[in-house]
This record gives C-alpha cells, structure tokens and sequence, in this order.
C-alpha cells in the first residue's frame, strides 16, 4: 500500500493517489489529468477508481477527463446528482483496491453530499481518512456554501456535528487525516498550514472537536466569522456537477500566439480582458493600458476567481516566456476556460510595434516615510481587514482588495493615493484595476507593508490594537 499527496500550494488543495498490488485511486483529482496518468503508468498500476468527496467550489475537478481516459468509474457518496454517469456510494460501501479497502463515510454538513473515504490496510486495520472538506486540519469544512430552500447555514453546521462527532471522533486516534485543504483556502477559516495529521492529535487541538463542546456552541464557533466566499463558487460548483470541456480542448484554444497587430484587434472586436500574469515589478515598469495584473507566482488562481466574476469572461494574455500553458492550465483550475491567445514575444514585440504602454508609479518605503513627515498623504492598505487589524499605518485607509469591485466608489480621485499590501502582490493588483477604471492618481508603495514597518515610520505611525488594548 502506498498513498501520495499530490499538494498544489497556489490552491492549497490536496489531491491523493492511492496505490496496492497493481491498482490506484485517486481522490479530488486536478483538473490537469495527465500527471496522474503517467505516474500510473510509471508505477505500472491501473487507476480503478476515481473519488471525489463533494462538489468542490474552489476548484474544477478533473473527474471526467481522468474517468474518460482511463475507464475509471466516478465515485460520489449519497445525495450526489451529477449529470454525468457516476456510481452513487452507499453509506459504509467498500471499494477493494488490490488487498487494501477504501470505505465510504457519508459526513453531510459543509455539503449533503459530502463524504469522506477510511482506508483500511491489509489487515482490514483503518489506516487513513480522506476528509475532504468535513475535517481539515486545525478546522472544519464552512457550512455556507451548500444553503438551498429551507436549508439554512445553522442546519448545514447541524449536520456537520452530527458527522463529526458520530462518524469520524469514534475512529482510532492513530489514523492519518488528510483533508482537500490546508492554510490558505477560503474552505475554512483557521485550518493550519500542516497538510495531514493523526486524528487523535485533531481532537486534542482542533477546536471544533472540544469533547465538551454542544451542537449549539459549535453552530455558534463554526459560523462565526465567516468571510464572503468568493463569487466563482456557485460557478464552479455548477461545473463539476454538470460537466465541462476537455482540458485538451482548453490548452489547445489558449496555447494561440498572436502577433502585436492580431493581440490589439482581438482585444477590440471580442471584449476580452487582457491579464498580465508577470510579476508586480515588471508590470510596474510597462503594461499594455488596461490590462490587469495578478502575477503568476502568487495566490494567482484565487485571486483571479475572486476579482474577474465572470468565468466566461473572454482573456487575453500577457506571460513570462515558456508559461503560457502553465497559466491557461491555472486558470482552468478555477473554471476559466475561455483563453483566447497570448501576446507572442511579450511587451517587447509590443513595444517594437509602436504600441501604447502605461506605467504604475512606485515610491520606496523610505521615500514615504519621508514624505509622510511633511504632508499629509492619503495611504490605502489593501490587506485583508484581520491583517488591517491586527497592524496598520496610523490613519490608512482599509480598503481590502477582495470588495475592490464591490467598492470602487470608496477609492478617492481626488487625491493621490499610495497603497500598500503586505509584500507588493496586491497592491499592483489594486493599482492595475484602478488605472483600468481610469483612476490615474495611484502610487504603488514597493514592499508593502514589511518594506514601512522598517522605516522611521513605524516608530510613530503604526496602530497595533492588540498592543494598545494591553496598555
């Protein structure tokens, strides 16, 4: 018996290829497939099975291209409605995967449908847990996402106790857990960055399994807090229930070089939004005018899910040389499937055409802080509000960049405004957007916030609300 995590950090999702005497299964499988397939073939097994534990929200699984090119049936636990062939998992159906078992545990509450699988070894001793998004590690699925007719959030965290404390507590404490996610998901609000721990270690410091705690104060602690998930969501979920295009089909469309003149016609005649995937530097220095910027390398997929609402949105695309599939391989992660080319040769073939080009203008931490002595000047931290919170520039403005479209109206013009994040990634996100919407005052400040907390400024200007309430 041999399991594998498969871990993608710019999603921070876990897919697990799960391997006995000649035969694999591979569980909340990436949209990408043919990784799972060589490896199969590498490993000289026959993928038997293909599970997945819910109809994921933040992410398109690859269950129909796996299932299609390998034969695979698709294994859903009870309540699942696909539109798809796929074999409906009673509660407690065992699946033989060479001399190993794969369990079916229906653990309704972050979804009806959601389910997770016990592996059990060769000598029918549990081994593992795939919680999917039941249990993560440091938390529990959210409750929200699954709300249909008289189907309240409350109810949803109802179910998820009931799971929680009737299906999964009562399993040996030296079992693996190994959830669809880790720290950094919007799936959970304070799963660890660990990727997999023993259950028994779970019970002793996961607060949502406290012996003690009743059904009430868990609806109460679980629901708490909860930020907005992100618009894509519904969308995705729609796609892994109903089915969607080939990722063959997919590459093939967005792996089209097109020349300055054919970049510039299509952007005109099809409306699509040209995304700048390089890094925030770069994209600083020169861009093609209203283009948006989220760098490859980053929280890119999310971000570009929380901020372009539409999946059917028509891109364009600007990309480091070499990764043009790997970003039309990413945004189809999340759904975007509708990649129209990218720009062959980058800014330099543009701007040997004699195309127009833009600039974002950056200002060093310690220019700020210099300037920030003598007049008054308009800071806006585009950090999430627990980051605001926790630690800000005395009077900036908190205007986080996941509302940036729900909140464009707050963004003054009438005044310069320098923003910052933590690092730099999202502010240039913010600036890119706001130039976009013609908002021409913007500086970005280079190194975010960790750049300002090491300058003078930080002695006088920065808020720490923990530190104040000591005090």
């Amino acid at each position: 018996m041999k399991i594998e995590q498969i871990y993608t950090g710019c999603l921070a999702q876990g897919a697990y290829f799960i391997q006995s005497e000649g035969e694999a299964a591979v569980i909340d499988p990436l949209r990408e497939v043919t990784p799972y397939i060589e490896k199969a073939s590498r490993e000289q097994v026959e993928i038997k099975y293909v599970f997945e534990t819910h109809f994921h929200a933040d992410f398109v699984s690859g269950h129909l291209d796996l299932s299609q090119k390998t034969g695979a049936p698709i294994v859903y636990g009870p309540n699942a409605t696909p539109s798809f062939p796929a074999h409906i998992a009673q509660d407690g159906e065992a699946f033989k995967l060479g001399n190993v078992t794969i369990r079916a545990i229906h653990t309704p509450g972050h979804t009806m449908e959601s389910t997770c699988y016990l592996l059990l070894d060769e000598g029918d001793k549990p081994a593992a847990l795939f919680s999917g998004d039941t249990l993560f590690i440091g938390d529990v699925g959210r409750p929200d996402l699954a709300q249909k007719g008289d189907l309240t959030m409350d109810d949803l965290a109802g179910y998820l106790y009931d799971s929680l404390r009737r299906k999964i507590l009562p399993l040996p404490d030296n079992i693996i857990v190994y959830p669809a996610h880790g720290a950094g998901s919007a799936c959970g609000k304070n799963m660890s960055k660990e990727t997999s721990d023993t259950l028994g270690n779970q019970k002793q410091t996961n607060y949502a399994l406290r012996a003690d705690m009743s059904k009430e104060e868990f609806i109460k602690e679980v629901t708490d807090g909860l930020p907005a998930p992100p618009q894509y969501f519904p969308q995705n979920v729609k796609m892994n229930k109903e089915g969607y295009d080939s990722i063959d089909d997919v590459l093939k469309r967005g792996a089209h070089a097109l020349s300055p003149d054919a970049f510039e016609t299509a952007a005109n005649e099809t409306g699509a939004l040209v995304l700048d995937t390089r890094a925030a530097r770069e994209f600083a220095r020169r861009f093609i005018p209203n283009s948006i910027n989220i760098g490859i390398d980053g929280s890119f997929a999310p971000w570009v899910g929380a901020l372009i609402p539409d999946l059917k949105q028509p891109l364009l695309l600007i990309t480091e040389p070499g990764r043009e599939e790997e970003v039309v391989t990413r945004l189809a992660r999340v759904g975007y499937d509708y990649t129209l080319g990218y720009l062959h040769g980058g800014l330099d073939a543009w701007e040997k055409a004699g195309k127009e080009i833009d600039t974002v203008e950056q200002v060093s931490a310690e220019e700020l802080a210099a300037q920030r002595k003598e007049s008054d000047l308009t800071v806006v931290d585009v950090r999430k509000t627990d980051e605001y919170e926790a630690e800000h520039v005395e009077g900036a403005r908190s205007l986080p960049l996941d509302f940036i479209n729900e909140q464009m109206a707050e963004y003054p013009k009438d005044k310069t405004m320098y923003l910052h994040c933590a690092g730099g990634y999202r502010s240039m996100i913010a600036a890119s957007i706001l130039k976009a919407r013609g908002y021409d005052n913007v500086v970005d400040i280079a190194g975010g916030f960790g750049a300002l907390a090491k300058t003078d400024v930080s002695r006088t200007s920065f808020v720490c609300p923990t530190t104040l309430k000591k005090s």
